[in-house]
């Protein structure tokens, strides 16, 4: 490992570095360094290993890589080694001005020695964060086909300095120091991108799971229309706004126009506004990067980067809270995005399709979505006619179900409809529009085990008491025991109790025991009224209220 030289020691400086009194020329040491700086495609260990063993016969006590940012004028430093071990990182140092002339002007110096690190306007920076400031180093470009891919530097025990021939020494690791840098950040590089595709793989897989794949019943008779105006706008990146009753197919049909476009090789991504916790919602529309908050031990990609190439689907977009509101009319605006945490914008090309069963227009005139958003989305608005206006597509949904469920019980015959069956459907009104025939048939053919399905218990209501038992309860009082008139009734009189506040100690949503967002939805929903709106429709009492019976 170490060639023993007979040589006199006052020509040790000439033929090359002694420690413990042996000399070890410039071949030995250039083949030694070189197997231990390329033996690792993980750099800290690499790293690690060649700092302990260069330190035999060079004063250094610690090692980094870096690599510099010139349009950014920041100094990343990917790894750090001291004779302890290694470490592999992603420390970001912005350099001053007067750094970034010197970075500049240094280009044809490969490398230098600094006596006190905190004192050069480049590597004092850096220094400061290693809590090196005080200590001499060697620092070194690596370049590799006249490109420069790096920086290798090399600290200085404390209160030792280096030397020329220090620096004779080193200065012949500059091509394998370069190699290994490129390797190692083209593996860690490889592994991101593969830890990407394995983390995509695994989300449009769930994707897929949750995607019913039902073909586009009724597009010949019922959705012709529809169909005819999908065809128009599929080509194109214009924002649609699909509007319908719950259970019209809007998911459905908001999946034809992206397999119908140029962006159908990319991803479909749905979200449910409605269904994520408004806690929840930048983190998961917009992502956020490692150290953001509490908990965040990696970067995440949000679901409108996920969508990037493809079709972003926000169905519920009227239950969208205000602040992601302006953040996605920043997104339809710039195509861009910032992460949480984040300190750059991320580019997105993606298609937007929102969905909604509420009235828009109603919300802007009470201040609960933004117009400016609502005009964005609505370039090409689909209305999508329910159930009861398209009766024609009701015995080829109803074929459709039939197959789709028997499969999914694993029934081995797949029963017919008995006479009078489909009259007696095309009669209903369908309230629930095609969720509710889906979850008909479903029912029918758990009620109906033989190769039959009849249909009876279509417009029944489901009871276990007759109607006198059920309003026995309520007769002197006349109230209401529907759940939601309950549940109206008690909302309000806590809110009385608590002066009609919703947040705080003493808060109605403390009381409760929800989050306050949560119960402003419910009283929402409920037509209750709270804030300033709440003074002038009820007062400190909720008696002679009737408005939830």
């Amino acid at each position: 490992m170490i060639s023993r030289l007979l040589k006199p020691d006052w020509l040790w400086q000439q033929a090359g570095l002694m420690t413990a009194g042996m000399i070890i020329d410039e071949k030995d040491f250039f083949r030694e360094a070189t197997i231990r700086i390329c033996g690792s495609l993980e750099i800290e260990k690499a790293l690690h290993q060649c700092l302990v063993y260069i330190s035999e016969f060079i004063p250094a006590d610690q090692m980094s890589f870096h690599v510099y940012h010139q349009e950014q004028g920041v100094v990343e430093t990917v790894a750090h080694a001291d004779l302890n071990s290694g470490k592999a990182m992603s420390v970001r140092t912005p350099l001053p001005p007067e750094g970034r002339r010197q970075v500049e002007e240094q280009r044809s110096v490969r490398i230098r020695i600094i006596d006190r690190l905190g004192d050069d306007p480049v590597t004092g920076p850096v220094a400061a964060k290693m809590k090196a400031s005080d200590l001499s180093a060697v620092v070194m470009d690596l370049v590799l086909e006249k490109t420069m891919l790096g920086v290798f530097s090399i600290f200085s025990h404390p209160g030792e300095r280096f030397n020329k021939n220090h620096i004779r020494f080193l200065s012949l690791l500059n091509r394998p120091c370069a190699i290994a840098l490129t390797n190692s950040l083209r593996y860690r590089e490889l592994r991101k991108l593969r830890d990407l595709l394995a983390d995509d793989n695994r989300y449009f897989q769930d994707e897929l799971r949750r995607l019913s794949g039902e073909d586009l019943i009724g597009s010949e008779f019922g959705l012709k229309g529809v169909m005819e105006m999908v065809r128009q706008v599929a080509p194109l990146d214009s924002p649609v706004l699909l509007l319908g009753e719950t259970g019209t197919g809007k998911e459905v049909i908001a999946n034809a126009i992206h397999n119908s476009s140029r962006r159908k090789q990319g991803p479909f991504i749905k979200v449910n506004c409605g269904a994520i916790p408004e806690t929840l919602m930048d983190s998961e529309l917009f992502g956020y990067e490692k150290g953001a908050f509490t908990g965040a031990l990696s970067q995440k990609r949000g679901r409108i980067e996920r969508a990037d190439g493809g079709t972003l689907f926000l169905d519920e977009i009227g239950e969208l809270p205000g602040e992601a509101q302006v953040r996605l009319l920043r997104v339809l605006q710039e195509k861009e995005i910032d992460r949480l945490g984040g300190t750059r914008s991320v580019n997105v090309d993606i298609r937007i399709i929102a969905a909604t069963h509420r009235n828009l227009e109603s919300m802007i005139d009470k201040g609960e979505f933004r117009a400016d958003l609502y005009f964005r989305l609505r370039v090409f608005p689909i209305l999508i006619p329910p159930l009861r206006e398209r009766k024609t597509d009701i015995p080829a949904l109803v074929r459709h179900f039939i197959l789709k469920k028997s499969h999914e019980m694993k029934r081995l015959i797949i029963p017919d409809l008995a006479p009078g069956a489909i009259d007696r459907l095309m009669a209903y009104h369908w309230p629930g529009n095609i969720r509710e025939l889906e979850n008909a048939t479903e029912r029918s053919l758990i009620l109906n085990p033989g190769n039959t399905l009849f249909f009876k218990e279509i417009g029944s209501r489901i009871s276990s008491t007759n109607k006198q038992d059920r309003f026995k309860d309520n007769t002197k009082t006349g109230e209401s025991l529907e759940l939601d008139a309950v549940v109206c009734r008690h909302i309000k009189k806590i809110m009385n109790m608590c002066g009609n506040r919703v947040e705080g100690e003493h808060g109605a949503a403390k009381i409760l025991n929800i989050n306050p967002s949560t119960l402003r939805k419910r009283m929402k929903k409920l037509g209750i009224p709270f804030g300033r709106k709440a003074a002038n429709r009820f007062g400190s009492s909720s008696k002679g209220d009737d408005s939830c019976r």
